[in-house]
């Protein structure tokens, strides 16, 4: 068993940020091991903005593995939770820390327990992928602890085991999850297209429209789509696979126009799926669609895009802009149409980068009230309000992959019970 005094604990913390796809994965080949259908792409977002922290602590005086996910005690006995711990703890190494007087020898953590805690900055089961950051987080968290090395996209395959996306989030920038052909899975892995300064003139606006947990889970809804929706075989067999190619050379050239058509495209082609399934399923709603019109009358007046938009299984809007002055912009017109309460202040209605707001000239209320309307485009469709149908925006960009958190204040464990602090 490992040496030191009885009563130590050992612990890491990391941070791990979500990622939102710009070619939707939707439906599993294999539920068990979760293996998609087709390949997806994504981009990873700034993790001071959106991500998820966790905490690993181990200790012989625990007397089982315990996990808590934003203060509370959650079972840790899901088949996915043990699937990623039982595959790290196969790969754990000696661990040793001299300051402590601590010597975990490899053989030593199938007998160890661990307590984990879990936190995320956003809102969880609402579309804005917060398993995906919350399972790489959880993977990437005890590969830290347990001495775990990454070895060809080993982690990501081992995240994927824990919620599909995570394998994504395991990486910054720009990143394509290969859905493989073997099915043992050991090729569905994830790969960097590129870091997040290859692109870095990027701008991300999200309106969070309800953070409300969704009707439908996403598990839930891929299975349906898989069992009823010719859709879902078309666009996986014939559909993607060119798609995937398109958006590669686009990110690689920063080729926005090319990018935008592509990320509209697919995320209005992973909705039609949803309503090919039997029985359909709703994850967008009223404000989503008027957001989806609010770009495409702005891209269509200009005769180029404007704007992205992207929306994976809930009804917020991922909004992508090619540069700061378009964000400026789009914020404008998003703050007409859903401006926020009369008693809100703009900046708790606007968060994450705050500069935004300068670059679209607004500092108070009073600025947004002044607004004028969006010109009328081609359609002569004019602009409407809707307040108090977004909840608020967060305002960010592309951000790195998972990082240690060193600085112990940071750490949701306390380092003399293991519990949360």
């Amino acid at each position: 068993m490992a040496s030191g005094t009885e009563s130590w604990i050992l612990m890491a913390t990391g941070r791990t940020p979500t990622n939102i796809a710009v070619i939707k994965y939707w439906g599993k080949r294999d539920e068990a091991l979760i293996l998609p259908v087709n390949d997806s792409i994504s981009v990873t977002l700034d993790p001071d903005h959106l991500s998820a922290t966790t905490t690993v602590a181990v200790s012989p005086t625990f007397d089982r593995d315990r996990m808590w996910l934003n203060g509370k005690e959650i079972p840790l006995s899901g088949d996915r939770f043990q699937s990623c711990l039982r595959e790290i703890r196969k790969l754990a190494d000696d661990v040793e820390d001299e300051k402590k007087g601590i010597r975990i020898r490899k053989d030593d953590w199938q007998k160890l327990h661990v307590h984990i805690a879990s936190y995320n900055n956003f809102p969880t089961a609402a579309g804005l992928a917060s398993s995906a950051a919350g399972l790489a987080c959880f993977v990437f968290t005890l590969a830290k602890l347990m001495n775990v090395k990454e070895d060809c996209g080993k982690l990501s395959s081992i995240a994927r085991q824990g919620s599909g996306s995570a394998c994504r989030s395991m990486y910054g920038g720009f990143v394509k999850w290969t859905m493989g052909k073997d099915a043992c899975g050991s090729d569905s892995i994830a790969v960097q297209l590129a870091s997040e300064s290859h692109w870095n003139d990027l701008v991300i606006i999200i309106a969070v429209v309800s953070s409300k947990q969704k009707e439908t889970s996403s598990t839930t809804g891929m299975r349906d789509s898989v069992e009823t929706s010719p859709l879902l075989q078309h666009r996986a067999q014939t559909v993607v696979p060119g798609r995937i190619l398109q958006m590669e050379e686009a990110i690689r050239n920063r080729d926005f126009a090319s990018f935008a058509r592509l990320t509209c495209a697919d995320s209005n082609q992973f909705h039609a799926v949803c309503l090919d399934t039997s029985p359909p399923i709703f994850y967008m709603n009223d404000t989503s669609h008027r957001i989806i019109s609010l770009v495409e009358r702005w891209n269509r007046s200009e005769g180029t895009p404007q704007a992205a938009y992207t929306f994976d299984a809930g009804p917020n809007a991922v909004l992508i802009a090619p540069n700061r002055k378009s964000a400026g912009l789009l914020l404008q017109r998003l703050l007409f149409c859903f401006p926020p309460p009369a008693d809100n202040e703009l900046t708790s209605y606007v968060i994450g980068d705050k500069s935004i707001l300068h670059e679209a000239g607004l500092q108070s209320m009073k600025d947004v009230e002044a607004l004028p309307p969006p010109p009328v485009s081609k359609d002569k469709y004019p602009s409407q309000k809707f307040p108090g149908k977004v909840s608020y925006f967060i305002c960010t960009r592309l951000g790195s992959g998972p990082r240690v958190l060193t600085d112990e204040s940071l750490a949701l464990l306390s380092p003399t019970t293991g519990l949360p602090k």
